[in-house]
């Protein structure tokens, strides 16, 4: 294992280190503009794909592969830059439903369970069994259950946000939030877990609404969902990137059977299909179309928008469409 520490590098090394290893730089102080104003590493998950691909066969006969630190032939820094501002615009697009998305389910979750009870939320009997009566049995949380640590973690966001005028009102007045005043409170994993929770009455009535039959395959949509928000608000590469919080493929119509849920595209297909209830008239389509159509694909043909998990003839869908 090499223990040896990395050695700080200035921009101007950090480039000549770039060159030194194939990558071609058409205008050296733009490039260093962008090194200086986004950074040697997350600039790197862009150009990691243009380092040369080898490809090697262990004793036991089992194909593996490595990146070279070199770089493809006809590698450029600028191509780095352009898949970079096209995976900016992405998040930013993801984002933009995502919330819309957030807050329509945050309602029918307030509006479902603030009938039942008021301060649904802290009410464990409204709750499935698994979420609200199940101790959770080695770990840390050993003793606890799941809905015990929703709420935790719900103590400590209304703390951060205990200076904003409705909290503060509410908690003077009546010491506890409604919870649909509460839902203003939660971020997308807060509600996605706290959906997971409910009976699965509740749940199929919520994911009726959308269109989803399953409750289970709503659960997932919002688990990965939550994925794609995180990145997206992290800033981290989404385009190529794979996903981590699978949710199941599913079998609506045969263009869903042939996406490959871990890539992005699957979940942008999730995202579309729920807007077409939230935002029927949005235009949230026809730009993440033309974005699509934007791709900046490299001079070195080592990466293609196909590795988002497109599909054939993917916009004469009609859920594209």
């Amino acid at each position: 294992m090499n223990t040896e520490n990395k050695q700080w590098k200035s921009f101007e090394e950090q480039l000549q280190l770039l060159k030194s290893r194939g990558l071609l730089v058409d205008d050296e102080q733009a490039a260093l503009d962008y090194l200086e104003r986004i950074g040697y590493y997350r600039l790197s998950g862009y150009w990691y794909s243009f380092r040369q691909l080898i490809l090697s066969t262990t004793e036991a006969g089992k194909v593996e592969y490595y990146r070279k630190d070199e770089f493809a032939e006809h590698s450029h820094f600028e191509d780095a830059v352009k898949l970079y501002v096209f995976d900016k615009k992405l998040r930013l697009l993801a984002m933009d439903a995502l919330e819309r998305i957030e807050l329509a389910v945050r309602v029918d979750i307030a509006h479902l369970l603030g009938e039942i009870d008021t301060y649904a939320h802290h009410n464990p009997t409204v709750f499935h069994g698994n979420f609200a009566k199940r101790k959770i049995k080695s770990g840390k949380h050993k003793g606890q259950t799941e809905h015990e640590l929703w709420l935790d973690y719900y103590e400590y966001v209304l703390h951060r946000a205990r200076r904003e005028p409705y909290v503060k009102h509410y908690m003077v007045k009546y010491r506890k939030l409604p919870i649909w005043v509460a839902v203003e409170t939660w971020d997308f994993g807060m509600m996605s877990k706290i959906y997971a929770g409910m009976s699965v009455k509740h749940k199929g009535v919520i994911a009726h609404k959308y269109g989803v039959t399953d409750w289970k395959v709503f659960e997932g949509w919002l688990k990965s969902l939550n994925f794609i928000r995180n990145v997206s608000a992290h800033h981290s590469r989404l385009w190529n990137i794979n996903v981590l919080e699978l949710s199941k493929p599913t079998d609506l119509d045969e263009y869903w059977q042939r996406l490959d849920n871990t890539r992005p595209f699957f979940y942008f297909c999730v995202i579309q299909a729920l807007m077409n209830t939230i935002c029927p008239n949005s235009h949230w389509k026809k730009r993440f179309i033309s974005l699509i159509d934007e791709f900046p694909a490299p001079k070195s043909n080592t990466v293609k928008v196909s590795d988002f998990g497109l599909i054939e003839d993917w916009k004469n869908w009609g859920l594209w469409r």
